[in-house]
């Protein structure tokens, strides 16, 4: 793994003027995985975008909080827009933060999760952001996921299954 210029330097805390340029934006959103047990087998919701670099990836579907909206509604609202489902949260899932860089900002957004249940709606792609959205079998879900931070989240849907039957 790269280390950081900083430490390569031995300059600890120094950052590269281009890096002392970019705005610092804060940015929340809310999603989930919504599961499905009525067809016997468990499964969850995914999603799939085309990334920046034009491949591929499925995720959990999330997005940004509207003013006013807690982080709960965000969840049920996301999911709808992004999977066509009808969801009711079972339990907080946990929360994912990370930085990155778009549009001449550097950005630090926290992601909460939450467990859903669907209980209505029909799966579909039709938002523009999302290219496939699939049923996936429990099992399958973490070698689904692009992101090791949401393969991490589904290690609790187990237990917090087991509290919601």
């Amino acid at each position: 793994m790269p280390r950081h210029p900083a430490a390569a330097s031995g300059r600890r805390g120094h950052q590269p003027a281009s890096a002392r340029r970019l705005r610092k934006v804060e940015e929340t959103s809310a999603g989930g995985l919504v599961v499905d047990r009525s067809a016997g087998d468990s499964r969850g919701a995914l999603i799939a975008r085309v990334n920046r670099r034009g491949h591929l990836e499925w995720v959990l579907p999330k997005g940004h909080l509207e003013e006013g909206e807690t982080a709960q509604q965000a969840a049920v609202r996301e999911v709808r827009e992004e999977t066509g489902l009808q969801a009711r949260i079972l339990a907080p899932l946990g929360s994912i933060d990370y930085w990155f860089v778009a549009d001449g900002r550097r950005i630090h957004k926290v992601v909460h999760h939450f467990l859903l249940e669907a209980v209505g709606g029909e799966l579909s792609d039709a938002d523009i952001e999302v290219t496939e959205v699939a049923w996936v079998p429990f099992p399958e879900l973490a070698s689904r996921l692009r992101y090791e931070s949401e393969r991490r989240l589904l290690d609790r849907v187990p237990e917090l299954l087991t509290g919601t039957s």
